[in-house]
């Protein structure tokens, strides 16, 4: 393991999944890889990959989180034990992992793959739009309705 910068630190800190996190933060300072750690310690914890919601505002940041965390599922998968002991530390796991917890590590892509509805990574306006969808009456929208996009907007 490396030596920890105090940004490394405090990025590792928001990952921690038994804190409550709010990012804002610059274009490129991090927030993808924050966002991408956390649910990777929540599936470590054993937290079930359907109770697991992230939201992001575009598409391409779903896109790439939902990218990044698989390649490193799918890479935990194959690692030998010593390599992924340090990668679980590097991702800011206190506690030395036993062979049971390198075996679950293991599981967690086939896991996130066979999800029922997969791993729910998407948009804010694609989050809002299900659940219009889901409670059209309460919303009071008609259970059709289609979402407009900036370009039908200006016709």
């Amino acid at each position: 393991m490396s030596i920890i910068d105090e940004a490394t630190r405090r990025q590792m800190d928001a990952a921690h999944p038994g804190t409550s996190t709010w990012l804002a933060a610059n274009a490129g300072s991090g927030k993808t890889r924050v966002l991408t750690d956390r649910v990777a310690r929540l599936l470590l914890e054993g937290v079930q990959p359907q109770h697991i919601l992230c939201l992001t505002y575009t598409k391409a940041a779903a896109s790439e989180m939902q990218n990044r965390l698989f390649r490193r599922l799918g890479d935990w998968a194959m690692l030998p034990d010593d390599k992924l002991r340090t990668a679980l530390t590097d991702l800011g796991v206190e506690r030395s992992a036993d062979a049971r917890q390198l075996a679950d590590a293991r599981t967690l892509f086939a896991r996130a793959i066979e999800t029922p509805g997969g791993l729910k990574i998407q948009t804010i306006h694609s989050f809002c739009a299900a659940l219009l969808r889901r409670f059209p009456l309460e919303a009071g929208v008609g259970p059709n309705f289609k979402e407009m996009d900036d370009r039908a907007a200006l016709q």
